[in-house]
């Protein structure tokens, strides 16, 4: 009964088992179908078609009801309750043609009745159809296997927790990760309330109310404490099924926020010693400037000295020039002053930062505070400062100390490029610019610039090519730049020598 095409196909053809007591009726149904692609099996009773049936697993059963010893009826009782079995599609064949008896295998599970006498037409076209609903079912069977299989390991691969609730919030599924999280095997988890698994703390009623009412939650930080004692902190989302059903997805999220603090806690750490290295470099700044600042500071100080001298003298005469003591006066104020200036910027420069931090700027103020600082080693290297200013120059926000500290020591790294330079070369360029919605400023000296594997490396710590230097300058620069969301970089002037600029966000 093997059908030929199927053998040379190479590919198993669909078994139909063919029931009948009757040998004529049995020959007639193989004809009607022994060329419609299907191989063909026979009985001639009950119990010899239940055994084929367990054992070839068919397709299709054409089942004659009124057989001696085990009716039709009967053998389709049994094959529906084996479980092995119960998957097979029934057709019932029978002479009968009363109602109850259609009603009575329908009942127990028959897809099809054909009444005998029966045309060949009609049983290869009901045959033909209950095939390709059983193709169709068992496709769909294996797809939801398949559906089930995947949804099952995504549930198992998912880091999340997901419990899935009952109309009564009771729990009817948990993946691994919720029976983790909640310390309880699978079967301790079934049936229960979820909020005798965890306590909510103060969100409970939020939550009770969010699932009552199939609304969807999230929240991003909730502390819960488990059954077993464990306090967590988990993300949670809530959101309603088809038929009241509910779920409930948790993250832990109780070691993410503690590399969170810890990781705060180390920026903050890094943030200060930040600060004290730029403090730092500003005190050895200082005290490289110091013979010149000395020397800034004499210079006003001993005219401050020689005018009280003269004005004593004026003092003894018997009739003193009032007139000309007050203009020694006047004198000896503005020396004065101009020792005080000197001092109180290198203070301001030195200073550690307020603990006000930002505050408004006009970098066209810093710049010529920073310019006016600068002037003493202008002097020294005999290199001079040319300030142009920009007008009408939006502010921004920044700490003034730290700006001060990026201005000065570009200033004075150009200069010290710019030392033995020729005269023509004129002196070093500080302005001010806006570009787009960033302000900023730069600096241009026409030294001998910079080789291309020192521009590779210029911000990195400790690279320098001052004898003697740290190195660590112009990477403090950037680092306070970066804190302030600005930018800082350098590009070939070119008329020779380097260009760096620095800016900063518009406030």
């Amino acid at each position: 009964m093997i059908n030929m095409n199927e053998a040379a196909s190479g590919r198993r053809a669909e078994q139909v088992l063919l029931v009948d007591d009757n040998p004529t009726n049995l020959q007639v149904l193989y004809k009607t179908l022994e060329n419609s692609g299907y191989t063909l099996l026979a009985a001639r009773d009950g119990e010899q078609a239940l055994s084929i049936a367990e054992k070839a697993l068919p397709s299709l059963l054409l089942l004659d009801i009124m057989m001696p010893g085990m009716d039709g009826f009967e053998v389709c009782r049994r094959l529906k309750a084996n479980p092995e079995t119960r998957g097979i599609p029934v057709i019932f064949l029978s002479a009968l043609t009363d109602t109850d008896a259609k009603v009575e295998g329908f009942s127990l599970g028959a897809v099809d009745y054909i009444s005998k006498p029966f045309q060949a037409e009609e049983v290869r076209a009901r045959v033909r159809t209950q095939l390709r609903i059983h193709r169709l079912e068992m496709e769909l069977a294996r797809r939801n296997a398949e559906l089930e299989d995947e949804n099952f390991q995504i549930l198992r691969a998912v880091t999340e927790a997901i419990f899935g609730l009952d109309r009564q919030g009771r729990i009817s599924s948990a993946n691994p990760q919720a029976e983790s999280l909640a310390g309880r095997a699978h079967q301790q988890c079934i049936g229960e309330d979820l909020f005798t698994v965890f306590d909510f703390q103060s969100l409970q009623p939020r939550i009770e109310k969010a699932l009552a009412e199939g609304e969807r939650l999230s929240l991003d930080e909730v502390k819960l404490r488990t059954t077993d004692g464990r306090d967590l902190t988990v993300a949670m989302y809530c959101a309603a099924l088809e038929g009241e059903r509910r779920v409930v997805v948790l993250r832990d999220i109780t070691d993410w926020l503690n590399n969170q603090h810890a990781l705060e806690a180390a920026r903050e750490e890094l943030h200060s010693q930040r600060q004290h290295l730029a403090h730092m470099e500003r005190l050895s700044t200082g005290g490289e400037m110091a013979a010149g600042i000395a020397h800034e500071v004499n210079q006003p100080l001993t005219a401050v000295s020689n005018y009280a001298r003269v004005a004593q003298r004026f003092l003894e005469q018997e009739k003193p020039d009032k007139t000309k003591l007050i203009e020694i006066l006047d004198k000896i104020v503005v020396q004065s002053q101009r020792a005080s200036d000197v001092i109180q910027r290198l203070r301001s420069y030195i200073r550690k930062p307020t603990t006000e931090g930002r505050i408004p700027l006009d970098l066209n103020t810093v710049m010529q505070e920073v310019v006016m600082l600068a002037e003493v080693d202008s002097r020294i290297n005999g290199v001079a400062i040319d300030f142009q200013p920009t007008s009408d120059l939006p502010g921004t926000l920044a700490d003034d100390v730290q700006v001060q500290q990026i201005g000065l020591n570009l200033i004075r790294n150009a200069m010290e490029a710019m030392r033995g330079a020729p005269e023509d070369f004129g002196g070093v360029l500080v302005r001010t610019y806006r570009e787009a919605d960033d302000v900023g400023f730069a600096v241009e000296d026409r030294g001998c610039g910079l080789s291309a594997e020192m521009e590779e490396k210029l911000f990195s710590p400790f690279v320098t090519t001052k004898e003697g230097g740290m190195g660590v300058g112009l990477s403090i620069c950037q680092s306070i730049v970066q804190a302030h969301g600005g930018s800082i970089g350098y590009r070939p002037n070119p008329k020779g020598g380097a260009i760096f600029y620095c800016q900063f966000p518009v406030r």
